[in-house]
């Protein structure tokens, strides 16, 4: 998704109350709202391969796999994101009905205009959640996944997978090829090649 600035501020009680009433949904940073966007299809179906191999992974556990609609908070005083992908596993988010408080896994997936803000601003906010042990950014230009995982020195380590790799979730113990999550997509750069072929 992408986000764009309507250049107004909100306290974070206004902002909850205020979006509340919105046809479109907004990510809340510093005061600040951002206005999502729609992403490209293979960005929406990598989300879902994963979304629905984590939510069959974790079917009758204690935690859950939710998508881009389900919001996540540091606090009630915001900061306020949609990630692509979220999993929590603490009781106090199952009655969540506004926001989760407490994932342990983020995924965003990334696009040519988010990539730099999800790598950089997006993740910095992120690491606010004492919660959060794994950070992951999947491409959807091409087959990759970098894993950021919080180490036991509290330091973030990068774990990167390429095509043909066995992708392992700590956070929720999830070993998938890294295939699963590129079934059925067309890739943007494949995409080009195609209509290059065809043209």
């Amino acid at each position: 998704m992408v986000a764009i600035s309507d250049r107004f501020y909100l306290t974070p009680q206004e902002f909850l109350e205020w979006e509340e009433l919105q046809e479109i949904k907004y990510e809340y940073l510093d005061g600040e709202v951002f206005a999502m966007t729609g992403g490209s299809i293979p960005h929406a179906a990598i989300a879902l391969n994963l979304a629905s191999a984590l939510k069959s992974h974790l079917r009758g556990s204690k935690c859950s796999a939710l998508m881009s609609d389900a919001k996540v908070g540091v606090s009630e005083n915001g900061l306020f994101f949609y990630p692509d992908v979220v999993v929590s596993c603490h009781p106090q988010d199952r009655q969540a009905i506004k926001f989760l408080q407490f994932p342990c896994l983020i995924v965003e997936v990334l696009s040519q205009g988010t990539e730099a803000y999800d790598r950089g601003k997006k993740f910095e906010k992120y690491r606010n959640f004492s919660s959060l042990q794994e950070y992951v950014l999947i491409d959807s230009q091409k087959i990759g996944l970098e894993c950021f995982r919080l180490n036991d020195r509290g330091f973030w380590e990068l774990h990167p997978f390429v095509e043909g790799d066995e992708v392992h979730l700590t956070s929720v113990d999830f070993q998938f090829p890294l295939s699963l999550i590129y079934e059925n997509v067309v890739l943007v750069g494949e995409n080009e090649e195609f209509k290059d072929q065809a043209g």
